[in-house]
């Protein structure tokens, strides 16, 4: 499986995920720059990483979701080309248009950062199929605007379509989240946002595997 990871101004977890790409599949990632024009063709995967793209200057990936590389990526995951964001990745999907919602300010108004417990609400995709459906995992979550929000109508057609993936175990939702939503898919289950980061629960000298599975998922499904 090749995978590249897409570096914006100011991201701080695009080591992050390299680092556990090149240990899960032995292959280094392609690093591609938020200038460059495209992702390259023979990568399966793309990871927008976790940070802080432009500052998070307007609103938290608003600007990097203009990055002239999104361009190629909004094409590719439109095409069916799989496409993981984590953390502030997540905040430019939403952005882009690749996924519905928005992720605003902790209820609390407070940076959180120290590890969460969720439960894996869906398999049926290539992004948690080593997972069991309903258990329990570990992620460290990061961020001050993972609060994720959408209508009424929007988060009954995600619940309806089983594409709430990751949701934050009772007494455990960090940020405020409607429903305690963590991760959510697209219609066509080839995009994938969370905001908890797996790629930093990959080793267990990091105090946590849990994170493995996803990857797992990903290569059994595309090599």
């Amino acid at each position: 499986m090749k995978s590249a990871v897409i570096v914006f101004p100011a991201s701080n977890c695009d080591r992050d995920a390299a680092v556990a790409l090149e240990q899960m599949t032995g292959t280094k990632p392609y690093m591609v720059w938020h200038a460059d024009s495209q992702v390259p063709d023979d990568a399966d995967l793309i990871v927008l990483p976790g940070g802080f793209s432009y500052g998070d200057y307007l609103r938290c990936g608003a600007m990097a979701r203009l990055s002239r590389v999104m361009q190629d990526v909004i094409a590719k995951a439109q095409k069916g080309r799989f496409v993981l964001g984590i953390c502030n990745g997540f905040q430019v999907l939403t952005e882009a248009g690749l996924l519905p919602g928005a992720l605003m300010r902790n209820a609390d108004l407070k940076f959180v950062c120290r590890p969460v417990g969720m439960t894996v609400e869906e398999t049926q995709n290539v992004f948690t199929r080593k997972y069991d459906h309903g258990q329990r995992v570990v992620f460290p979550v990061a961020h001050g605007e993972g609060n994720y929000v959408a209508d009424e109508e929007t988060l009954d057609r995600l619940e309806g379509d089983g594409r709430v993936v990751f949701r934050y175990a009772q007494g455990e939702n960090p940020n405020g989240s409607a429903r305690n939503i963590a991760g959510i898919l697209n219609e066509k289950r080839n995009v994938l946002g969370l905001m908890p980061h797996p790629e930093r629960v990959c080793d267990p000298l990091l105090g946590g595997t849990d994170g493995r599975a996803l990857f797992e998922s990903l290569i059994e499904a595309l090599t």
